[in-house]
């Protein structure tokens, strides 16, 4: 297990219910978690206690993707959502731990991220840039309030 951690927190204008969708409904997440140049497909998502899920991501420039996927270890709705990950690639070893907190405030949602045991191959500082570019993506998704027409 790698000691490889990173940990995150904003406040995103919106409520708790509307950014917990985006992490559980497969094109939600789809169009934010992948950082910037890289195309997300969904190929399972099973969002309870227990149930996995399965993605890659592509590079747009290459072509190239990786795959990984999970168990959720851990549900509460619009509060707590904990997760593993596995990359699928035998030179990224080791699971990862997910866990996202939402808390309502007076702003909308404080959300919290910790992931511990990312593969000692990929770097720390580069994990975080990533998760920093998808939750960039996740305000763009979740803060706009667009009525229907």
């Amino acid at each position: 297990m790698s000691d490889n951690n990173v940990s995150l927190h904003r406040v995103l204008k919106a409520s708790p219910e509307k950014v917990y969708r985006a992490f559980t409904e497969a094109l939600a997440i789809a169009s934010w978690l992948p950082p910037y140049g890289f195309l997300c497909t969904v190929h399972e998502m099973t969002v309870e206690t227990g149930g996995s899920f399965k993605m890659s991501f592509q590079n747009f420039s290459t072509g190239n993707s990786h795959s990984f996927g999970g168990k959720y270890i851990e549900i509460k709705p619009n509060e707590f959502l904990k997760y593993t990950d596995k990359f699928d690639n035998p030179n990224l070893p080791g699971e990862m731990i997910t866990s996202v907190w939402l808390r309502k405030t007076l702003a909308g949602t404080e959300i919290k991220i910790t992931q511990t045991g990312i593969p000692a191959a990929i770097p720390a500082e580069m994990c975080y840039l990533g998760w920093q570019e998808s939750l960039e993506k996740l305000a763009k998704l979740v803060e706009p309030e667009i009525p229907d027409a």
